[in-house]
């Protein structure tokens, strides 16, 4: 599996979980059963899956307050729709987190929310994610680094 592809099966975990608000206690099971599911092998492409999935819920805190601050005035975080917090969710995290380059993190979610997402989320993704990248000053100092593929 590529990146991309290891992104966008942690996307759907995310949301599957969010959506169907699972309590963390059952995220191990619920988590390898749609591994299993979704037929994902491999040590690094398994690892990286539950990376995300539980760091984006052990995180949650932390990654909702970047995406509060920077909302509009017209935007609440409860007016966002679902899909687009768990693409925002997986981005943040990547980018504070795993330290993965922000010009990768954003592409990726911008790619994410036009195959899953409406027609104005691409830019929405876009904007939230460019605020996040300058408030926490993930630009400065980047080097550069290619998005690798796994297994």
């Amino acid at each position: 599996m590529s990146m991309s592809d290891n992104r966008k099966t942690a996307f759907e975990i995310v949301y599957s979980l969010e959506s169907q608000n699972t309590k963390y206690e059952d995220y191990k099971e619920i988590v390898d059963m749609l591994l299993e599911e979704k037929e994902v092998h491999g040590k690094a492409t398994t690892k990286y899956i539950k990376d995300v999935v539980y760091g984006t819920k052990r995180h949650g805190k932390q990654i909702k307050k970047q995406i509060e601050e920077c909302l509009s005035e017209k935007w609440t975080y409860d007016r966002i729709s679902k899909v687009n917090i768990a693409i925002l969710e997986v981005a943040i995290f990547e980018m504070l987190f795993l330290k993965t380059p922000y010009k990768v993190a954003i592409n990726e979610a911008v790619e994410l929310a036009k195959s899953y997402a409406d027609t104005k989320a691409p830019s929405f993704i876009n904007g939230v994610l460019a605020s996040i990248v300058k408030k926490n000053n993930l630009g400065e100092g980047e080097t550069k680094t290619n998005d690798v593929q796994s297994d």
